[in-house]
């Protein structure tokens, strides 16, 4: 499992999330402590909001914790929405378009997370991403997939109905294959101005995700890197989290949405 970080809110220095904490996303990559490696060494990767419209990107194969572009980048680069993510690979290669996050226009996404015997789904899976997205199909992961399968069924417009869609139409494929293991997901998605976080897995058993807010800037994180006790909120399991712009966050529960799809 992979280990992320969210930040919307007054521009700072990305080392000041990434780098800098106890237990920062770069200490993660080497020490994890609620996932269900310690260590994700199988590349990472950053995606930030500047002055342009679309986020700008750094992915690389080596360990973040080995890495000193990764160190001197957020040292320079400020923002005042960016993802950071580091990656344990479930199964596909360690290359550089399998690193999260992942982009498409003005959109960031990254994933926590794994289909089971997703190897048994992957042709069926893509056959759902439209060819004008799949373009954008330069991994191999179940991550970027279910990213563009979500996009065609209305990410952008919808994200959260979107993403119940997505993940009922990626379970209904694991069911009909026969396969018994788990679909766990959490996920960020942003359009530059909001941010959704998803937790949710089939048996009730999701990957943690964890935020906080302070002084109107929120932060999303797969574990605290810092102090548990320190203001930090778990997201309830088969949840997502919203925060639109310029508004507080709300919660809203992706297991309701999804029962409300199949009815």
């Amino acid at each position: 499992m992979c280990r992320f970080l969210a930040y919307r809110g007054e521009p700072i220095f990305l080392d000041e999330l990434v780098c800098a904490p106890a237990h920062s996303l770069v200490h993660q990559s080497l020490h994890a402590t609620e996932a269900k490696t310690e260590t994700n060494g199988d590349g990472f990767g950053i995606g930030w909001y500047g002055e342009r419209s679309e986020p700008g990107i750094y992915r690389e194969v080596r360990p973040a914790w080995s890495d000193e572009n990764l160190r001197s980048l957020c040292e320079q680069v400020r923002s005042g929405l960016f993802f950071a993510h580091v990656r344990a690979s479930t199964g596909t290669s360690t290359t550089r378009a399998n690193c999260h996050p992942f982009t498409h226009g003005p959109y960031l996404f990254m994933h926590n997370g794994q289909i089971g015997g997703y190897g048994r789904i992957k042709r069926r899976l893509e056959a759902l991403i439209p060819d004008d997205l799949y373009d954008r199909r330069l991994g191999t992961t179940d991550s970027e997939a279910i990213f563009l399968v979500a996009l065609a069924n209305g990410l952008a417009e919808e994200p959260v109905t979107a993403m119940a869609r997505t993940l009922k139409t990626v379970r209904g494929l694991m069911d009909e294959a026969g396969i018994e293991e788990a679909l766990r997901f959490t996920a960020a998605f942003t359009d530059g101005e909001s941010l959704w976080a998803y937790r949710w897995a089939c048996d009730g058993m999701p990957p943690t995700l964890y935020f906080r807010e302070y002084n109107s800037n929120l932060l999303v994180v797969s574990e605290p890197i810092d102090d548990k006790t320190n203001g930090w909120r778990e997201v309830p399991k088969g949840c997502s989290l919203i925060a639109h712009a310029g508004c507080g966050v709300s919660v809203q529960c992706l297991n309701e949405t999804m029962a409300q799809l199949a009815a």
